[in-house]
């Protein structure tokens, strides 16, 4: 294997075991659930303005979700593409741009939006893919 190929790796399971442990906190543990109970009451009655079709709550939830089966699939699809298929990767430019422009989104939105451990580590999986990106090209 090649140093691309381990970047790739490494940063596609940091995102991999980044989204799992998401997705065990929303559905196996209160780690998501807001300090004051009136909050999660108040979810749970509450509706969008776009639908009355669903909550708050379920909203939350299932955001929670599709975002953490969003990083595992990220982190899944490109393990297999870094072990399995590299030269697809590799050749492609922009599949290339994708996992680091995506990179460079989660980033944002970890820094805007969330806490300093998926910062930090959506930072090392930037870095990762950012250099196999750099390695690749300079080649």
């Amino acid at each position: 294997m090649t140093p691309e190929q381990y970047l790739i790796i490494t940063g596609s399971a940091i995102f991999l075991v980044l989204g799992t442990i998401h997705l065990v906190y929303t559905f196996f543990s209160d780690k998501f659930l807001a300090r004051q109970s009136e909050t999660v009451e108040r979810m749970k009655a509450d509706v969008p303005v776009l639908t009355r079709q669903t909550t708050m709550w379920n909203a939350w939830v299932g955001f929670n979700a599709s975002h953490s089966s969003g990083a595992m699939f990220i982190g899944l699809v490109n393990i297999i593409l870094a072990v399995e298929h590299f030269d697809v990767l590799h050749n492609s430019l922009p599949l290339q741009l994708l996992d680091v422009s995506t990179m460079a989104f989660y980033l944002f939105l970890a820094k805007r939006y969330w806490f300093s451990i998926p910062l930090r580590g959506i930072a090392l999986a930037a870095v990762c893919f950012l250099l196999s990106f750099i390695l690749v090209w300079s080649r």
